[in-house]
């Protein structure tokens, strides 16, 4: 079969694309997504009974009446909780240490920028690399969500501040005000534009979640970075912002007898050069500082600052609002939250978040019943029925109490594990897909550097290719013995033999092609590599060459970003942290 040199060309660009495809299948990973569809309304899952019918088959009712959402883009940790926290922000500093509040240190996976950021925060769910880009025009966001959850629950949702939200839920407000975060220089009118409207606001009454998202800090900081004295500046700024917020809350508390939240949070952190996107500890550490009169301490009740995943806030607010958690969270609950409730309650809470992540668990995972998150699930749940049977025998005694104790820490345990497990799976690359599409580009390649060789006169053939000599000639030179090696790697380190169809055809292409052809370069091709070590020096094949080496090298950085960052590089059998 001859072939024209052009034609040649093309189906090694095709093959490249192919090769391209592949590796990017691997590098993007699939999200972890429910199945179940939104608009089935499927009821909450009812408190487990043993032996008897239990009366709580419904979600429990809201912790708080109102709450409000103060973003602050860029908020670094240690803006709050540090040194710079004490000097430029007292009052919230107060709150940290003296007042009715909880506060922790979230951590935001990459990419740090602020589209994805307010996804996790509202979904739970952990957005990819891909949405990096999608950062630049945010279409609607279509998975669910604690803001759909709210509109469809009847609440009224007010928003000022950065115009993200707004093309992210284009349609869950009652009133908003966009800004534009285009202009980085301006950090002073991006952010009076918000407070312009607070007053107002606070006065009435006739909204249940406030969301503000000032961008002003993050704007200093991409001017001069974060040890400029316009960042002390801009954190009196915010901390007398969520001063009048507080008083307001505290005010409508009494006249309403009802809890109201406050929620202090970053969507990201800041480098020491004022930038974000990478994993630095800089970028990923955020604060998230709940405020309510429900979470009162005594005097010398100490609360330390914990580390938990920027994730949990969505299962957090959907249980404070009392609303059922987004299908596709992989957050937990922050359970000093609830800890001041009944044991019955808590429990409650514990119960549905773990019924939420097994579900996605199974949906996503097919050995999902090997996984020890579930079996801690099934094991919670199962002591969580014998402690509603006692209750509701108005049973009181120590041994009530103690296995109530027991119920709690086994749902606490699993919810860690399953909330792990299902992050992992998100962050988990295809190290197989990667590597098969690396050896299809450099198959592309290297029958480019082929069709110069031929066509160069080397083996008579002039402009057109003998397809079948040439491509065995290629792949049984560079690509099949890696190609095979491969699968042999990924068959050594798997916990089965079969794998996908994918896997099985490459092992069979490899192991078919490799050897044979093998006899055939070394019989036929003799002279040609003689001649090749000459046409080296052929501009055009040194632009090849080049072509060649950059592509290897990117594909070898990106499958060793375990060595470099956060998140790890697995394989399929790995357990990654």
């Amino acid at each position: 079969m001859r072939l024209g040199s052009g034609a040649f060309a093309a189906t090694c660009v095709a093959i490249e694309v192919v090769g391209v495809a592949i590796f990017l299948r691997g590098f993007f990973p699939a999200p972890v997504r429910s199945s179940r569809t939104e608009d089935k309304l499927e009821p909450p899952a009812p408190e487990p009974a043993a032996g008897t019918s239990s009366n709580w088959t419904k979600l429990p009712p809201p912790l708080f009446s109102k709450a409000v959402i103060v973003l602050i883009d860029a908020l670094r940790d240690d803006f709050v909780f540090g040194s710079k926290g004490v000097k430029y922000m007292p009052y919230t500093t107060y709150l940290v240490e003296k007042g009715a509040s909880h506060s922790f240190v979230a951590e935001a996976k990459p990419p740090t920028v602020t589209m994805p950021r307010i996804k996790a925060l509202m979904t739970g769910s952990l957005p990819g690399f891909v949405d990096v880009i999608r950062n630049l025009n945010s279409p609607e966001l279509l998975e669910d969500n604690v803001i759909r959850q709210a509109k469809a629950a009847g609440k009224r949702i007010i928003f000022y501040g950065d115009e993200t939200w707004v093309k992210l839920f284009p349609k869950h407000f009652m009133e908003y005000d966009g800004t534009t975060s285009f202009f980085v220089s301006d950090y002073t009118e991006v952010d009076n534009n918000v407070t312009r409207h607070l007053d107002r606001v606070l006065k009435r009454g006739d909204w249940d979640i406030l969301i503000l998202h000032y961008l002003g800090l993050d704007h200093i900081g991409h001017i001069s970075g974060p040890n400029n004295p316009l960042i002390g500046h801009k954190l009196r700024e915010m901390d007398s912002i969520l001063m009048k917020i507080h008083a307001s809350l505290l005010s409508k508390e009494r006249e309403t007898l009802s809890p109201n939240l406050l929620v202090l949070c970053g969507d990201h952190g800041m480098s020491e050069s004022g930038s974000h996107g990478a994993s630095s500890k800089e970028e990923v550490s955020t604060p998230l500082i709940l405020i309510s009169s429900a979470f009162e301490r005594r005097p010398g009740d100490i609360r330390h600052t914990k580390h938990v995943q920027q994730t949990d806030l969505a299962a957090t607010l959907a249980i404070g609002l009392g609303l059922p958690i987004p299908k596709d969270s992989v957050g937990s609950l922050l359970f000093p939250v609830v800890e001041g409730k009944p044991i019955r309650e808590q429990l409650r809470f514990l119960h549905l978040n773990t019924v939420q992540l097994s579900k996605l668990l199974q949906e996503n995972v097919p050995s999902y019943e090997k996984d020890p998150g579930f079996e801690q699930f099934k094991m919670a749940e199962r002591l969580h029925g014998n402690w509603v049977k006692l209750h509701l025998e108005e049973n009181n005694s120590d041994v009530l109490i103690g296995l109530g104790t027991k119920v709690l820490r086994q749902y606490l345990g699993a919810l860690k594990t399953l909330s792990l497990s299902l992050s992992t799976q998100v962050a988990q690359y295809d190290i197989y897909s990667m590597a098969v599409g690396t050896v299809v580009v450099l198959e592309g390649n290297s029958n480019n550097i082929a069709t110069i060789d031929v066509s160069a006169g080397f083996v008579g053939l002039d402009t057109y290719m003998e397809v079948p000599a040439t491509f065995l000639t290629v792949f049984g030179t560079y690509v099949g013995p890696v190609l095979w090696a491969s699968h042999l790697a990924h068959f050594l380190s798997s916990e089965t033999s079969s794998g996908s169809a994918l896997r099985c055809a490459c092992f069979c292409y490899a192991l078919i092609c490799s050897v044979p052809v093998a006899t055939y370069i070394i019989l036929v091709t003799s002279l040609r590599y003689h001649l090749f070590i000459w046409s080296v020096f052929s501009p055009k094949l040194l632009y090849e060459g080049m072509h060649l080496l950059i592509t290897a090298a990117l594909c070898v950085l990106f499958t060793a970003m375990d060595q470099s960052g956060p998140t790890r590089v697995c394989l399929k059998t790995d357990t990654c942290s």
